[in-house]
């Protein structure tokens, strides 16, 4: 419960930079409540309302966010064999299958499978509420606010989640595996089309993995 509500608050706040960015680029408040309300993915909805404001057509603007989201596929993959639900339950549990609620989930695994189901559903309903929350809030107050960069939100999310995974990697070739993957990120940014840098990382791990 401490864990989850901590990133929930933590993420779900830079929402309202969300909501005001969309607003911003044209979109009304009713269609940024709706992007947060469907896509719940952050930096898909970022990427949609960047491309769409800097005059992109609505099929980049999806390409886009869809490459973004590639890697909401490899957390179900992870995921699904551990929560082990069906129906119409596992549609509610794809929707909130984000970077927070699999962190929080699998750094509780260790204590024993309840605790990273509870883990998985309390953070993925709590940033899901918040985030929904403060796009409304965001997308409301868009004119006040004026430039969302200058509140430092945009750091809360990578902050958040950096804090989820440190503590996972418990072996020194883990580190550096990770701090590789940074910075190989970093240098593909200016390089790949946006999403892609992260993604490519995936298969750094994998080859790795093989390896070992």
């Amino acid at each position: 419960m401490r864990d989850s509500l901590s990133v929930s608050l933590t993420v779900g706040a830079y929402g309202v930079a969300f909501g005001a960015a969309s607003v911003a680029n044209g979109f009304s408040v009713l269609q940024s409540c709706l992007l947060s309300l469907l896509t719940f993915s952050g930096a898909s909805q970022f990427a949609v309302v960047g491309v769409i404001g800097a005059g992109g057509s609505a099929v980049s603007a999806i390409a886009t966010a869809s490459l973004l989201g590639v890697r909401n596929g490899l957390y179900g993959v992870i995921m699904a064999p551990r929560l082990k639900v069906k129906g119409f339950k596992r549609v509610i549990a794809a929707q909130i299958t984000i970077d927070e609620s699999t962190g929080v989930a699998l750094g509780a695994e260790k204590r024993n499978e309840a605790a990273m189901r509870h883990g998985f559903w309390l953070t993925g309903f709590g940033v899901f509420f918040f985030w929904n929350l403060f796009t409304l809030a965001g997308a409301l107050g868009a004119q006040a606010m004026g430039d969302t960069r200058a509140w430092g939100l945009d750091s809360a999310v990578p902050a958040a989640f950096l804090g989820l995974l440190w503590p996972r990697l418990e072996k020194n070739s883990d580190r550096v595996l990770a701090i590789v993957s940074i910075i190989f990120a970093i240098a593909m940014t200016s390089v790949l089309p946006a999403g892609l840098p992260i993604i490519a990382t995936a298969f750094i791990a994998i080859a790795v993995g093989l390896r070992r």
